[in-house]
């Protein structure tokens, strides 16, 4: 089979609430952007370019626009993967990134870590040249009516529906080399320094060119507890497609009663897309291309026709 380079994303597993169209074109414009970095760079570079894109529109959990501890700051999770040679780069929990995954990005070029976290993380990071944001270039107005709302309903026992979870982006570059990005602001009134999947390799970011790169998007206890990209990417090793791989993943979640998607590019640029979600905005992309496909229904023919 002939290899095809592609960039695929997500903009988050969950509900949407009457927004999927402005978190489809948001996909869409990712999508378009980090495309053009294929045919110049790696698989790694292209991620990063849509994983960027994303955490600057505020539509998304993730930079701009991410949800709120139960404090009203934010703290993110990022994380990039190589397929190429397995490096890896992480943050957890640190607070005021406008962009968590060009952190994760300095980690792995450092090389020493894999993932640093916390607040004492800023240390690191300001040798490398970046600083906190300030909150008013992070904190929307949306983001503190989800604290508001998520307070009132804990005080009453409940919860409210899970937010669209986490952005992320998967390619695969000519040489046939594989990368994953992952970033988010985690759930709304989480506790402080709480760590989701996005960072953890295996859970919510993998990549490997022996089997595939994923990342993972939803509730992210869930994944941790399945091992969710990795078990997605070890099926693909073993024969099975891209998009049998993401479904096995899903089909994985019954266990842990957990909602969650994921997307999944092989070597060969085949991808895989699945979630248990109401919806999970995807948009993907090849050189060449006209325009950028996307959609929200993973059970849509326009995923068949790239299988």
């Amino acid at each position: 089979m002939k290899l095809k380079p592609r960039i695929l994303v997500h903009g988050g597993a969950g509900s949407w609430e009457g927004r999927l169209p402005r978190g489809l074109a948001g996909c869409r414009t990712a999508a378009t952007v980090a495309c053009p970095v294929l045919t110049t760079g790696d698989a790694l570079a292209a991620v990063i370019a849509a994983v960027r894109i994303l955490e600057n529109n505020p539509e998304f959990n993730a930079g701009t626009g991410a949800v709120l501890t139960r404090d009203g700051s934010v703290e993110v999770d990022a994380a990039v993967m190589r397929g190429r040679d397995l490096a890896v780069g992480a943050i957890a929990a640190v607070p005021m990134a406008a962009n968590g995954i060009e952190l994760a990005h300095a980690v792995l070029r450092d090389g020493e870590h894999a993932l640093i976290s916390g607040p004492s993380a800023w240390t690191f990071l300001r040798a490398h040249g970046y600083s906190p944001a300030k909150a008013c270039a992070l904190i929307t107005k949306r983001s503190k009516q989800r604290l508001d709302a998520e307070a009132t309903r804990r005080q009453q026992d409940q919860r409210g529906t899970p937010d669209p979870g986490t952005v992320g982006a998967v390619a695969v570059d000519a040489n046939g080399n594989v990368a994953a990005a992952t970033s988010t602001g985690g759930t709304t009134y989480k506790r402080c320094g709480r760590i989701g999947d996005t960072p953890l390799f295996g859970c919510g970011t993998w990549a490997d060119n022996e089997s595939a790169a994923a990342s993972a998007t939803g509730h992210g206890e869930s994944i941790i507890r399945i091992a969710m990209t990795r078990l997605a990417c070890e099926a693909v090793a073993t024969g099975a497609s891209a998009q049998a791989g993401a479904d096995a993943a899903v089909k994985a979640l019954d266990r842990v009663a957990g909602k969650a998607g994921i997307i999944v590019v092989d070597p060969q640029g085949i991808i895989g897309v699945a979630h248990n979600t109401q919806a999970m905005p995807v948009a993907w992309m090849s050189p060449g291309d006209a325009h950028a496909e996307a959609c929200a229904d993973a059970n849509s023919s326009a995923y068949l026709k790239m299988l």
